[in-house]
């Protein structure tokens, strides 16, 4: 199974593997069936997850039902519980919507959200993150996540995120990270196998290392490391498959109230 997916997933584009995934899904699930696992966007539970990406750690991640992986399920439970987001009157913008949330989030009474994306087949509008078309100041909560390591100008995409947000806004920016190194990447980097090599996957055009939280603070935003993974019982973070290295931590990146 991880051969088929990993074949699928490195050959076949973006919005067509979008697009027929829910498809695979349904015709998978059955195969998974047990109580070993859980899933806290959909709620289901499997014998195992399938495998998702490269080597011996791509076991055991990808939701069956819902297609989440650990960073989606973390961030499903870190906004359950340390934020408004389900409750309050919102006004969401959501770049390059993951599947597991697009119609879970689309179903929300209370938040006005729309989703963006160059090529996704599933999104509201066809945005740049290096120059998004909307107004200043629009939006109460943006979320972007694995997205960065793909844009080359990361400080255009980071400003103009912030620009977008309202004061007192927020942003979960979400990206790969390598926790043994400082962020680096090289524009001249083109071969698909040498950025695999370099940055674990081949379109990505940089690694993010541990000064990614000083990288989002020099950009202007105020940065609280939440720690959700940490309060949860060793138990609940294997049942759940809630995070792999470097996803622990999830960094909200705030919109100061009064200019700079």
């Amino acid at each position: 199974m991880k051969k088929i997916i990993g074949f699928f997933t490195a050959r076949i584009p973006r919005q067509w593997l979008i697009r027929f995934s829910y498809i695979f899904s349904f015709l998978i699930r059955p195969f998974y069936l047990g109580n070993k696992v859980e899933c806290p966007v959909c709620e289901s539970r499997f014998r195992k997850f399938l495998p998702y990406g490269y080597g011996e750690s791509a076991d055991n991640r990808l939701c069956p039902k819902c297609l989440s992986l650990e960073r989606h399920r973390l961030l499903w439970l870190y906004l359950k519980q340390k934020t408004p987001f389900f409750e309050a009157k919102l006004k969401v913008l959501h770049f390059a919507p993951e599947q597991p949330f697009l119609k879970r989030f689309k179903a929300l009474k209370n938040p006005d959200y729309t989703t963006a994306d160059l090529d996704s087949p599933i999104a509201d509008l066809k945005l740049d993150l290096c120059d998004i078309d909307l107004p200043d100041n629009s939006y109460d909560v943006l979320l972007c996540n694995h997205v960065l390591e793909h844009v080359p100008d990361l400080d255009k995409a980071l400003s103009e995120i912030k620009r977008v947000l309202k004061p007192g806004g927020w942003a979960i920016l979400l990206v790969p990270l390598n926790m043994n190194v400082n962020t680096f990447g090289d524009p001249s980097v083109t071969d698909p196998k040498e950025r695999q090599r370099l940055y674990g996957q081949y379109d990505h055009v940089r690694q993010f290392g541990k000064d990614y939280p000083n990288i989002l603070r020099k950009a202007g935003f105020l940065v609280t490391e939440d720690r959700l993974y940490y309060e949860l019982s060793p138990q609940q973070r294997e049942r759940q498959r809630l995070a792999r290295a470097g996803e622990e931590i999830i960094y909200r990146c705030e919109k100061a109230l009064s200019p700079e």
